[in-house]
């Protein structure tokens, strides 16, 4: 009988919360493995939504322990292990004892330099490393990323979760990287910077959140990080090329439902003075539903406002409420969107997934097809390919993303849809077709290979003393001053084809520990030859902790 009793209050206990208190660091190479095993298995683990990231540790937890029960390949195995041993205070099935702990301190387990479990707490405390060489054909020197910094997280009585991230970087990057530093004045993915010697960049990196579960199914959240809204390689709602944010986020998993509050302190522009820069803030929410196993539906809205001397709108903090009517009643200006997404995993190999965002939308001039200026939305659709043409650990994806001219532009800094002078969806900004293909494969377990091509037609600005007209690119312009009423169309301006390839070859020497062959081919084809530019880049990188620092636009 007490052995009965006792078993009860220990599965009482472990369900008794169950809302996520850590969060999985963002990193588009590991979290390929977790889609990738969402697709196979993912109707087997039905309450994990993958729409809104990063995702939770206890959730990949789950995911891993039925990928590894199902694993046929060397190679998935060890995929499954890994997740297992990075997530491994949220399950039982890691492998993570370390055989060699250095000064019976140190690397006790596989995955982290000092730990502490008990059974109240837990504590992981890792360095952050990324040294990264090359050279580009446009440039003189070698270009190179100096990272080095710390990375800790814990959790307290299984209920409320910390993250802190802190990196010192200096860096040398390319002419196409310097060029987009140079037209909107900051670092891609940073804030505030300092010149470093000789043409490079200096600047510090943080991150960090506080989580707490209120119940077994709700959760806040309350730090300064990035978030990623989608299951694409782009998101047209929200992706992590703009910098780190202070925000408040509430999670509400029920049933099939996932409902997410995202509120946020933004910066309306950049400088580099030392002084106080001007605020604006960001409501945004999405509710999940899981219609099946297999088939996610989303509806998302989010609206960007400001007002006098950086006061947040009260009206916007209610979590169940329509932006649109409230910003209409309120009389205001602000930059209210919505639209909707969709995932659906097909027979455990493919998957397809889309967005639709909404920033302006009249039926009638829609259907007219006269180009209207206010036309503002943007599309994608895309497939992921699991284990293709039955050749194991071979993954291939495509994407088309469409983005209309002056989408996420608005009549002031305040209220346009970036954040530190970058835009917070796609890095080009709008007027805009882009084709996305991913190959991924990894002949060995500690080998990966893949392979990108990115083909985009987008319009840019001429900006000179003849022609400074807004063609509807650059989420940083506001949206007058444009050739016509009527007439836009995609391309508009400098009509721009763009190719990127990018072919890495990454090998993981221990848990987290990479090193990185890769190189780059980029061919920019103008109406206007001062906007042509061919860049071939190849580096070197030995990464610790932290993922690959991409310059995709």
């Amino acid at each position: 009988m007490k052995r009965i009793l006792g078993a009860l209050t220990l599965a009482f206990a472990s369900l008794a919360v169950q809302a996520q208190d850590v969060y999985m660091p963002y990193n588009p190479d590991t979290y390929h493995l977790i889609d990738r095993y969402q697709i196979k298995y993912g109707d087997q683990v039905p309450e994990m939504h993958t729409a809104v990231r990063p995702y939770g540790r206890r959730d990949v937890a789950q995911l891993a322990e039925v990928g590894a029960r199902n694993a046929r390949t060397r190679v998935d195995a060890f995929n499954t292990q890994y997740l297992l041993n990075d997530n491994w205070n949220y399950t039982t099935q890691e492998d993570n004892d370390s055989r060699k702990p250095i000064l019976n301190y140190f690397y006790r387990n596989k995955t982290d330099l000092y730990h502490v479990e008990t059974e109240d707490f837990t504590l992981r405390v890792n360095p952050v490393i990324h040294f990264e060489v090359g050279l580009d054909n446009n440039t003189d020197g070698a270009r190179y990323i100096n990272t080095r910094g710390v990375q800790l997280e814990g959790s307290i009585d299984k209920r409320f979760g910390f993250y802190a991230f802190v990196g010192e970087n200096q860096a040398r990057f390319p002419l196409y990287v310097n060029n987009r530093i140079r037209r909107d004045g900051v670092v891609p993915h940073e804030t505030l910077w300092k010149n470093f010697k000789e043409g490079g960049y200096d600047f510090i990196t943080a991150r960090g959140y506080l989580n707490y579960a209120l119940s077994k199914h709700v959760e806040i959240q309350l730090g300064h990080d990035r978030h990623v809204i989608g299951d694409g390689y782009r998101s047209l709602v929200y992706s992590d090329y703009a910098p780190p944010t202070f925000f408040l986020k509430l999670n509400t998993k029920v049933w099939k439902l996932h409902y997410m509050n995202l509120f946020q302190e933004l910066i309306a522009t950049a400088d580099r003075n030392d002084e106080l820069l001007p605020k604006k803030y960001m409501a945004l929410h999405r509710l999940g539903v899981n219609v099946t196993d297999n088939f996610n539906f989303g509806l998302f809205e989010q609206v960007v406002f400001a007002r006098g001397e950086g006061k947040f709108e009260l009206q916007y903090l209610n979590p169940i409420i329509f932006y649109r009517s409230i910003e209409q009643g309120l009389g205001s200006s602000d930059n209210a969107m919505l639209g909707a997404d969709f995932r659906w995993n097909i027979a455990n190999r493919v998957q397809l997934y889309g967005q639709l965002q909404l920033d302006e939308f009249v039926l009638n001039e829609v259907k007219a097809g006269d180009g209207w200026w206010a036309n503002k939305q943007a599309g994608q659709i895309g497939a992921k390919y699991i284990d293709a043409f039955g050749l194991s650990n071979l993954d291939i994806q495509g994407e088309m993303n469409i983005i209309r001219p002056y989408t996420y532009q608005h009549r002031t800094e305040f209220t346009n849809y970036q954040h530190y002078r970058q835009p917070l969806a796609h890095p080009t900004g709008a007027n805009l077709l882009e084709l996305v293909g991913v190959v991924y494969y990894q002949p060995i377990p500690r080998l990966m290979l893949t392979g990108k091509a990115i083909a985009t037609q987008y319009g840019q600005d001429r900006m000179t003393p003849t022609d400074s007209l807004n063609y509807g690119g650059n989420v940083l312009r506001p949206y007058y001053n444009r050739p016509g009423t009527y007439g836009n169309e995609i391309g508009q301006g400098v009509k721009t084809n763009q190719l990127h390839l990018d072919l890495t070859a990454s090998f993981q020497l221990r848990h987290n520990v990479f090193l990185d062959l890769k190189q780059i081919i980029r061919r920019t084809d103008a109406d206007d030859n001062a906007f042509d530019l061919n860049t071939t880049f190849t580096s070197f990188a030995f990464r610790w902790n932290i993922p690959q620092r991409l310059h995709e636009f």
